[in-house]
């Protein structure tokens, strides 16, 4: 069996796909090591929590500010001096080279970890990992794959939005063309990296492994309806303001748990907001967990949400590991009606409340009718739970299944 060298730019924790990658390639046989960063001080834990249970080997680029201040400081000068440089030249002028580093704080750093042993195979995932799966297999003379989990060229917003998106569209033009397989997230990630790229990329949900236990689904009449949220940050252009309008225009008590770090002050703006839109909606606060617990931690709610705003193209092509951990916990999901979306809801049926964005008052029904009638909201979970073990999980053939068939026609 091959040698493989899986990276991400993020914290294990932060990027299940790449934990799951390694998962399945060494439970085929191969001898996996992992390559991933450290620079968010809660994520550690977590990280460490994930690593107890695996046997492959790991090697950390670390640059938190406390624990490794050089690089830290080092990394943060090299990337703003290589912004300023794309700045000023533009994505499509700025040396390459400098172009990454804009892109990837610790693209170096990345390479040398994963070149510190022989490697048959590079797979790399995240932004920040794509350009340095390529150089590191260049280097060793060996093959590399990707994944482009979100379309990287129409993903990042604020004030460098625009720059940053148009250095991810030219790292990508480059180095995806010459992997030997790529991977994405949803068919419609799929179908436009084919029109812009003309890379066939093999679609791998962001399912997780089925749960050891069927989810406890009961019904709870005259109590909230209890929804459930998560991600490494809570903050603004996710949807969730959204879901506050509808919830009021529902008239129906609703009590909304959101995991994840608060942006500043944010969660205050979510609390006042529903406030004056909707009395009956309480919010709920908790810290970010483990990839291993997310399914866990969802059971004790009615249903997930996966609203997304459309504004960008990476969040209409999407299809989020939220959506799919939530129906192995046997909750109901909340979708927006986007592409990437589209054909889970499909998959889901009746365990799906479907609507597009800003349609409130389809919402508003929706939640108005689990409400008043509690077993359709029994029947939703019990669907949505039902597709997940049939379709929506990491052991089936269309998912681990596939990722292990790409690599195999690689090294064959």
């Amino acid at each position: 069996m091959a040698r493989i060298c899986v990276m991400t730019a993020g914290h294990l924790a932060t990027c299940p796909r790449m934990t799951k990658a390694a998962d399945a390639l060494s439970a085929a046989g191969h001898d996996v090591r992992v390559v991933s960063t450290r620079h968010t001080p809660w994520a550690v834990e977590a990280d460490d929590e994930i690593r107890a249970t695996r046997s492959w080997p790991w090697s950390v680029v670390d640059y938190r500010k406390d624990a490794a201040r050089l690089l830290y400081v080092k990394s943060g000068l090299r990337g703003r001096s290589a912004l300023a440089m794309a700045r000023q030249l533009g994505a499509s002028q700025v040396p390459f080279a400098v172009g990454v580093h804009a892109y990837a704080r610790v693209h170096p750093e990345l390479v040398s970890a994963a070149l510190e042993e022989p490697a048959d195979l590079f797979y790399g995932g995240t932004t920040g990992a794509i350009a340095a799966a390529a150089e590191a297999a260049c280097r060793a003379g060996a093959p590399y794959g990707l994944d482009l989990e979100d379309f990287h060229a129409e993903e990042q917003e604020g004030p460098d939005g625009p720059l940053m998106n148009a250095l991810g569209d030219r790292i990508v033009a480059r180095v995806a063309p010459d992997a030997a397989f790529v991977t994405t997230s949803s068919g419609a990630n799929a179908a436009e990296y084919r029109r812009r790229y003309r890379v066939h990329a093999v679609t791998i949900n962001n399912t997780f492994p089925l749960p050891l236990h069927t989810p406890a689904i009961a019904r709870r009449d005259g109590s909230p309806l209890r929804a459930y949220w998560f991600s490494q940050t809570i903050g603004s252009g996710r949807g969730l303001e959204g879901f506050i309008r509808g919830a009021g225009a529902a008239h129906v008590p609703v009590e909304l748990h959101l995991r994840g770090r608060s942006s500043a002050g944010y969660v205050e703006t979510l609390k006042q907001l529903a406030a004056s839109l909707a009395p009956q909606l309480s919010i709920v606060t908790s810290e970010p967990a483990s990839p291993d617990r997310m399914v866990a931690l969802c059971e004790d709610h009615d249903f997930g949400l996966a609203i997304e705003e459309g504004h960008m193209l990476s969040r209409q092509f999407s299809l989020s590991n939220k959506a799919l951990t939530y129906i192995l916990g046997g909750l109901a999901v909340v979708l927006t009606d986007t592409e990437g979306q589209r054909e889970l809801g499909q998959g889901v049926g009746e365990g799906a409340l479907i609507y597009r964005e800003g349609d409130y008052e389809t919402l508003a029904q929706g939640l108005r009718r689990w409400y008043q009638e509690p077993e359709r909201l029994l029947a939703a979970r019990r669907a949505a739970w039902a597709a997940a073990a049939g379709r929506w999980h990491w052991e089936h053939a269309s998912q681990s299944g596939a990722l292990v068939a790409a690599v195999g026609r690689v090294l064959s």
